[in-house]
């Protein structure tokens, strides 16, 4: 009896030994090194409008924490399966030589390549990478243009396009019945293009755009020149029509004036677009669907609330370890490929999984209708119903879409 318990004691000590050999926890033998994924980062230099409040003051680590937060999600599943991330930082000028930067980046092997850049320096990225063993993620430039008739083959649209931030903000307004819109646009062309989604949107989902009005100043000076009082009796003045209509919709991306206009406007109506009531792919007081967790993480990490193009970056770097580890593959052909297989879905703390539109690489997501303070509505709206997903129904839809990726 003593002698058969002391054998089945000395085996199982001797299991536990071999383990943890193999765990690399004990005596000279080591795990077999993780296989490495390396991801890159580039954040192009660009020219800025001084916002005109203090809180849209963009922070120079934007979108880099959020990717970081998602190399420690990769580490830790890779942990498992014996996979490693690694995040790479690199910069881009503005004016910068992209074929110059997409060679060093390929000669450090990395693959999968994060962009917070506009939509020039992104395509000049793009033609640099062609022909290379590399996939780029566009983090930030809304431009639908990108996603049509300038798709390429070797980028993932992350960041939602205008369109597709119209159509979530159209879809509640057609729900609330607020469907007579008085729209106001900037004179910078980001502006114009989010007034021209805006139109495309209205006449989509039936709204009427009852009276249109150009804000024709083209910096911010007003930040500094003009006192509240004068504020509130230029905007009142500007916002004084006849026609009737339910909401007033602005499109000024650059923020010269729409954040001036919710409570100053000459009829008592909301305002929405740009300022006021606003589609974002990410709310920093969104708890649903376990974001809290998400965002205390980044909290955590970054000292300061998880921002759209932080949640990009992190979805971005985290569908690279999720396809890693569906694939159980770190090479570029096999990740890449399941990226954009069709099966691909990452779950992103919004209800649903994510996945890619394979006729023009968008992320498809649902988008939040928001204030400053929290979340109001999701889009897409109920009701609002497609044959394949009710997401396609923001955005450009494969018949109409005029992407033909190469």
């Amino acid at each position: 009896m003593l002698a058969g318990n002391l054998r089945r004691g000395v085996t199982a000590f001797a299991c536990v030994v071999a383990a943890l050999a193999v765990m690399g926890w004990l005596g000279p033998a080591k795990a077999a090194e993780a296989a490495m994924v390396k991801i890159g980062f580039i954040k192009a230099e660009q020219d800025r409008q001084i916002p005109i409040s203090r809180l849209d003051i963009v922070a120079d680590d934007a979108g880099l924490r959020g990717a970081e937060l998602a190399i420690t999600d990769n580490n830790t599943t890779g942990r498992f399966t014996n996979q490693a991330f690694e995040l790479k930082r690199y910069s881009l000028a503005k004016g910068g030589d992209a074929a110059a930067l997409i060679g060093q980046i390929a000669a450090d092997g990395v693959g999968f390549v994060l962009v917070d850049a506009d939509e020039a320096p992104l395509l000049a990225l793009s033609d640099a990478a062609r022909g290379k063993d590399m996939l780029l993620f566009n983090l930030a430039a809304p431009d639908t243009e990108l996603r049509d008739e300038k798709c390429r083959a070797n980028i993932i649209h992350v960041a939602p396009s205008r369109d597709m931030l119209a159509d979530a903000l159209t879809q509640f307004l057609v729900l609330k019945r607020w469907s007579r819109w008085f729209l106001i646009s900037g004179a910078n062309q980001p502006d114009k293009a989010m007034a021209d989604a805006l139109r495309r949107s209205a006449k989509k989902f039936g709204a009427q755009i009852v009276e249109e009005k150009a804000y024709d100043v083209t910096d911010s000076s007003a930040r500094t020149d003009s006192g509240h009082a004068q504020v509130q009796q230029q905007i009142a003045v500007f916002t004084q029509i006849s026609t009737n209509y339910d909401v007033l919709v602005v499109a000024d991306e650059s923020e010269i004036f729409g954040p001036y206009l919710p409570f100053r406007t000459w009829s008592a109506r909301p305002v929405a677009g740009t300022s006021g009531l606003t589609p974002v792919s990410w709310h920093p007081a969104h708890e649903q669907w376990g974001a809290t967790q998400m965002q205390n993480r980044f909290q955590k990490l970054a000292g300061r609330f998880m921002t759209p193009i932080d949640f990009h970056a992190w979805l971005a770097a985290r569908s690279v370890g999720e396809a890693a580890t569906r694939t159980k593959a770190t090479a570029f052909p096999a990740i890449r490929d399941y990226l954009l297989g069709g099966e691909f879905g990452v779950a992103a703390f919004k209800g649903q999984k994510l996945s890619i539109r394979k006729w023009n690489q968008q992320f498809r997501q649902p988008i939040a209708v928001a204030t400053t303070e929290l979340p109001v509505s999701w889009s897409p709206q109920p009701g609002f119903l497609h044959q394949r997903s009710e997401t396609d129904t923001l955005g450009i839809d494969e018949p109409e879409s005029r992407c033909k990726l190469q």
